[in-house]
């Protein structure tokens, strides 16, 4: 490890031969110290303060002049050597060395993530490292899972307990910004199972967990291809079918736990029946490029419509001819 650091950091060695002149320096003024002795008493004949110093002609004169060539030198390496250095540092950091260290701080990343992802140690285990079990609900590497939920019914007011469809997250990071994961990881989903680990959202989890847990989900993340050809082959482009394996579980009260009742009539999304997609989005255009690219938090889409982070882009996930079906079928509602 320490090579490795070393390699990716010139500063680092430089650092360490000041360390290391330092110390020698200490010590031989530490020998030179000890070796000193002076008879009581003798220090009325040669305490330094009582011993003849040197003339005015010789302070003010060849020995001034000395020491200010020594101040000259010390001036020139500061003035020239360290531009000198920092010349080639855009080239260190272009370099292989830079990119192993870069590389390094990574991989440690997505290893903690790892750690925090699990239920329990890894292989081998490391019994220090938090495991707040992600995979507990989302399923070993991400695959998708469920999670029990009790919650009040919005239509009955009972209370009921389900088994909640808690969705794969190794693509989590072909439908979401990198803030938006962090947003939900943070704040949770509110009327989910999926509560709030954010410090700032009540949870458990520090800034420096949360961004390693989004490098882990990162790098797990499956190829756009491969999800898209495996979408294409499973769903082809029936825009209903495509509509409940994609956007059900977000726009039809009860999908997530096979209870569905309005189909696209909204839950945790708006409701989408009624021409509610028709009024917001006029231009069927502007339908498509929402569903494919969603807009940052914040930003305008539609009639009126200000993106809030937590609506899923598909151009990752989906062909552009399965997003027109979706859209299509939307529009039908």
């Amino acid at each position: 490890m320490t090579a490795l650091v070393l390699a990716s950091s010139h500063q680092r060695g430089v650092a360490l031969a000041v360390v290391a002149a330092a110390v020698v320096g200490w010590a031989v003024y530490l020998w030179s110290a000890a070796k000193r002795s002076y008879e009581p008493g003798s220090e009325l004949e040669i305490a330094p303060n009582r011993k003849p110093y040197y003339a005015d002609d010789q302070l003010e004169g060849p020995r001034l002049t000395k020491y200010l060539w020594w101040a000259f030198g010390a001036l020139a390496v500061l003035a020239v050597g360290l531009p000198v250095y920092w010349l080639r540092e855009p080239y260190r950091m272009e370099g292989p060395g830079f990119d192993r260290g870069a590389q390094y701080f990574d991989e440690r990343a997505v290893e903690r993530g790892r750690e925090l992802f699990q239920t329990a140690p890894g292989d081998p285990p490391k019994p220090r490292e938090p495991h707040f079990g992600c995979e507990a609900c989302h399923g070993p590497e991400g695959i998708g899972g469920s999670a029990p939920f009790t919650f009040d019914d919005p239509q009955t007011g009972e209370t009921k307990t389900v088994t909640w469809s808690a969705p794969a997250l190794n693509t989590v990071m072909l439908r979401f910004r990198p803030a938006e994961v962090e947003n939900v990881i943070t704040y949770g989903r509110p009327g989910t199972p999926m509560p709030a680990w954010g410090l700032d959202g009540g949870g458990p989890l520090n800034d420096q967990q949360i961004s390693d847990l989004i490098a882990y989900l990162s790098e797990i993340a499956l190829d756009p291809a491969d999800v898209q050809a495996q979408s294409l082959e499973q769903y082809g482009t029936d825009g209903s079918r495509l509509f409940e394996a994609f956007c059900s579980r977000c726009h039809t009260q009860g999908a997530s736990y096979g209870e569905p009742k309005v189909v696209g009539g909204g839950a945790i999304g708006p409701s989408l029946v009624g021409g509610a997609t028709e009024v917001q989005f006029p231009d069927r255009q502007d339908h498509i490029d929402w569903v494919s690219e969603t807009a940052e938090y914040g930003d305008p889409y539609g009639v009126a419509g200000i993106s809030e982070g937590v609506m899923p882009y598909f151009s990752n996930l989906l062909t552009p001819e399965q997003i027109a079906a979706v859209v299509d079928y939307e529009r039908g509602l």
